[in-house]
């Protein structure tokens, strides 16, 4: 299988390219800077250069006569919000997947890539208490769940033209580097880590093996298709994923950490912090997904034992 994968230089892309190359498949990284990304992936990956990924779509060589292709491509969402960082955080996913479908379309039918999975996140449901969120939940309103809205409508287009779309709706990915725990730790190692904003809201979490694991199972699944939510089956509320990590750590977590601290520090961002959504992967399980790490306190256990 020849894959194309964009965003691959980071944390997911990665692990994926990794994976694929485990399993004998050819991985095409489509990069603004090939050099770097071929320095970075190695010389088992070919690289090509997609200068600008927002204004057109990829080299048509690049994507011609591929099996699949994952989109990872989008800025980071965990930074302070003004509107600037808003700006480059809608623009980044919606423009580029609408270029990269673009590219899609404009291939003779015989050289199409048969499936495209693209990046999403849990944030498609907005702010949530303790409802169960399956794929069937409706979107939000907020500032988050309208750019997943739009980032997937540009995915979803290319189904019109025959291929099979994937959408991830990933949650709060549990990695030995970068994302959401690697902010945590600090704190929780010298001992002041605790819940945030009262620590009632869920996390829905998700070990990094079974987000490379649950997108080559989608890639490899003809019947996976529209809406999938990557998180654990078993997302928990921020007050026990605290107790868990100090448990872990062998550190007390009890410090509560108010909202307005978090607000402080992330501006309007925060609120994908102090609310959150109760996310459960219903589609993997039907299809008969058999999660890596589906146990919190394992799950920790096995990020933690891994070189960051």
């Amino acid at each position: 299988m020849r894959v194309v994968v964009t965003g691959a230089t980071g944390t997911i892309g990665r692990e994926l390219i990794s994976a694929l190359l485990a399993r004998g498949e050819d991985v095409v990284a489509l990069s603004r800077d090939a050099a770097r990304a071929r320095r970075t992936l190695g010389d088992e990956v070919e690289a090509s250069a997609w200068p600008d990924p927002m204004g057109e779509p990829p080299p048509a060589d690049a994507l011609a006569g591929a099996d699949a292709v994952v989109h990872l491509l989008g800025e980071p969402i965990a930074q302070r919000w003004n509107g600037e960082s808003k700006e480059a955080i809608r623009e980044s996913r919606v423009r580029s997947t609408r270029a990269l479908v673009e590219g899609l379309v404009a291939l003779a039918p015989d050289r199409r890539p048969r499936t495209l999975l693209s990046q999403s996140a849990v944030g498609f449901y907005g702010p949530h208490r303790d409802e169960r969120l399956d794929e069937t939940a409706p979107a939000g309103s907020d500032f988050l769940a309208e750019v997943v809205v739009a980032w997937e409508g540009e995915a979803l287009a290319a189904a019109a033209s025959g291929v099979r779309v994937v959408v991830t709706r990933t949650g709060v990915v549990l990695s030995p580097s970068g994302g959401a725990l690697a902010k945590m730790l600090p704190f929780f190692r010298l001992g002041i880590g605790g819940p945030v904003a009262g620590g009632r809201q869920y996390v829905p979490w998700v070990h990094l093996d079974d987000v490379v694991g649950a997108m080559l199972f989608c890639l490899g699944r003809p019947d996976a298709t529209g809406p999938v939510n990557l998180t654990a089956p078993t997302p928990v509320t921020n007050a026990e994923l605290s107790r868990v990590l100090g448990r872990v750590l062998k550190r007390p977590a009890f410090l509560p950490v108010p909202g307005l601290a978090v607000k402080s520090l992330y501006g309007e961002m925060a609120e994908i912090v102090i609310t959150g959504q109760r996310a459960v992967p219903a589609v993997l399980e039907r299809l008969g997904y058999g999660f890596r790490h589906p146990d919190l306190e394992a799950a920790l256990r096995d990020v933690l034992d891994r070189p960051g």
